[in-house]
């Protein structure tokens, strides 16, 4: 079957579109209302439409869609296939199995997935540590904080009762002396 041309509109009629220049016949899309391309109109140039490209040697094997391992297992070799509709813990599974079976996934480059998620796994890690210690020391400076606290409170404590000491002791001075002078 000989290669299908897509012309311009109109481009018969003019030098300028392709005349008998063929460097110049290239397809424009046609956009007019009333343009008997765009409308598929008989005796006028073809459309550019899906359908008309030629398959291609290779692509005739069946690519098909996995979601889980069970799947991946049943896989013959040499088929073609893509991971669809998985979550992240799936796809590291399914992505591990695939690996150790030599098997190809079009939608996914296996290895950098898995080095991306083990980095990922490892930063998490990092923080969750760090995220301990920080609580960790700030457990340690309230307690600390809290000692100190309690120690200024009994201090305090210690100089209020030494006060009220005094003070009994000047009214008990004062109350004798009065005492005296009745």
């Amino acid at each position: 079957m000989a290669k299908k041309r897509f012309l311009r509109g109109d481009w018969m009629n003019y030098s300028k579109l392709g005349r008998k220049r063929k460097k110049k016949q290239k397809y424009r899309k046609a956009r007019g209302i009333h343009n008997k391309i765009r409308l598929k109109m008989g005796g006028h140039p073809r459309k550019v439409e899906i359908g008309y490209k030629k398959a291609k040697k290779g692509k005739r094997k069946e690519i098909k869609i996995i979601s889980n391992i069970n799947e991946l297992l049943k896989i013959k070799n040499g088929e073609k296939i893509i991971l669809a509709g998985v979550g992240r813990k799936k796809k590291i599974e399914v992505a591990r199995k695939a690996k150790e079976l030599g098997v190809k996934i079009l939608n996914l480059n296996i290895e950098k997935f898995l080095k991306k998620t083990e980095k990922e796994k490892i930063e998490k890690v990092e923080k969750a540590r760090h995220k301990e210690k920080k609580e960790e020391k700030k457990v340690a400076e309230n307690k600390a904080g809290k000692k100190e606290n309690a120690e200024q409170e009994t201090k305090k404590e210690i100089k209020e009762e030494k006060k009220i000491a005094e003070q009994m002791k000047t009214e008990e001075s004062k109350q004798n002396e009065g005492g005296d002078k009745k």
